[in-house]
């Protein structure tokens, strides 16, 4: 083995030795090196001349916004590509030139290779910023575009090609697997950069509903991913009912291992066509947890608490337990407050006087029903009431509507001189004192 890799390497040697002497010693050759140098110094100089106008014209206002805006803005960090692309455009014109006149243009043709290598170097250094596909353009693009530029990128192709892997009913080889790996992450990557475009467009439509907007944001989500697995297994050159058996055993584990993760997300599905909950909603769980959702996954829907924790809620919980939606569709809530007087009281004056508090404040409504209050009871210290009011909102604990409202009242009665009663206790004692000494 350690040989035939040596025979091998030697040959190569050997093959570089004829090349180069042959090209140092041929007037063709040396014709072909001036051309490649005259169209390097064109492609710099028509570099020049284009690139500010090219820049200029791509350059949006710092006060635009908008997607045309991100298209030029994206197209401007490719300009660094102009000049090793002219200087590919005018090899390849010198290139037909030197193979009309001297029949053969092997020498330019090497240079314009290395004008691909430049390209794909300036592209992975300056342009690429994703992190999986700067990695992915310098440890594979980069070395493709150097053995393309070196003329044995064929050669290796072909070895990978007929390299077979097989597994089941599924065969591919291993220029399959380097090709997978090269258009994934650039298919998955660009999948990624559209949903996330196409998903703020969505959403940004304010005359759907929430719900809607959700669910087409889910079926975008849906539809982009879905075309890039297809576009992969086309590239890779799989048969897609080859995978029928693979197909099968997802499906059996999604019947058994996976069947919480499949119930969850159709759970989702679910949730957005019927608009049960949606973004925005204030939500009480049947475990007492309550929150505002700030997001609906595929998997799970996120509460955000008054005190900034997120509580994670798998979506099939939404479905088979008992939610509690404070704030569907921004519809208003009923409150009660409850409070007591002293017996000393006339308690016919007490509803006209909380009523009118309670209407003070900015936030209750007098839709759909004005405050009311209501006796309650007789309790052992005082007179119970109590006041309900509507509000447009979550009342958050006892720290908004609730904490005003009691306010109000206090300030009500101490205002009318009504006493709030605090516990009183009468002890008789029967028999009269015990006698002391």
């Amino acid at each position: 083995m350690k040989m035939a890799l040596k025979d091998q390497a030697l040959e190569y040697y050997d093959q570089a030795y004829t090349i180069a002497y042959n090209w140092l010693t041929s007037p063709a050759a040396w014709s072909q090196f001036a051309l490649l140098v005259v169209a390097y110094l064109v492609a710099v100089f028509v570099s020049k001349k284009i690139n500010p106008v090219l820049k200029h014209l791509l350059t949006p206002a710092k006060s635009k916004q908008g997607y045309l805006v991100d298209i030029l803005r994206f197209c401007l960090l490719f300009l660094p590509l102009l000049l090793p692309l002219l200087a590919y455009g005018f090899t390849a014109i010198g290139e037909q030139i030197t193979r009309s006149i001297f029949g053969t243009g092997a020498v330019i043709a090497f240079g314009k290779r290395l004008f691909i290598l430049l390209a794909a170097r300036i592209l992975v250094r300056n342009i690429i910023y994703a992190p999986f596909l700067k990695l992915l353009g310098k440890y594979i693009i980069l070395p493709i575009a150097a053995l393309y530029a070196l003329g044995i990128l064929d050669p290796i192709t072909a070895q990978l090609a007929a390299s077979k892997i097989t597994i089941g009913n599924i065969s591919f080889s291993l220029l399959s697997i380097v090709r997978g790996v090269i258009f994934g992450g650039i298919i998955f990557w660009l999948g990624r950069w559209s949903n996330d475009r196409g998903a703020e467009y969505i959403r940004a439509q304010q005359d759907l509903r929430i719900p809607t907007r959700e669910l087409a944001t889910k079926a975008f989500e849906l539809s982009i991913y879905g075309g890039c697995f297809l576009l992969l297994m086309n590239i890779l050159g799989l048969n897609l009912s080859a995978l029928a058996v693979l197909g099968g055993a997802i499906g059996v584990g999604l019947g058994f291992g996976l069947q919480k993760i499949a119930s969850n997300y159709i759970s989702g599905i679910i949730l957005l066509l019927e608009g049960q909950a949606t973004v925005g909603d204030y939500v009480e769980l049947d475990g007492g947890q309550q929150g505002t959702i700030v997001k609906m996954l595929s998997r799970a829907t996120i509460l955000e608490t008054f005190d900034g924790k997120w509580i994670v809620v798998p979506n099939e919980d939404f479905i088979t337990t008992r939610i509690t939606n404070w704030s569907d569709a921004g519809s208003g809530n009923r409150y009660e407050v409850p409070f007591s007087v002293s017996y000393d009281t006339d308690i016919n004056l007490i509803p006209a006087i909380i009523e009118k508090a309670v209407a003070s404040h900015p936030a209750v409504l007098s839709k759909p029903e004005k405050p009311d209050c209501e006796l309650r009871g007789f309790g052992d210290s005082g007179i119970d009431f109590a006041v309900e009011f509507w509000v447009e909102g979550i009342d958050d604990g006892k720290n908004k509507y609730s904490s005003d409202v009691l306010f109000l009242i206090w300030n009500a009665l101490k205002e009318n001189n009504i006493q709030i009663p605090y516990p009183q206790r009468v002890i008789e004692i029967k028999g009269g004192l015990p006698k002391i000494g």
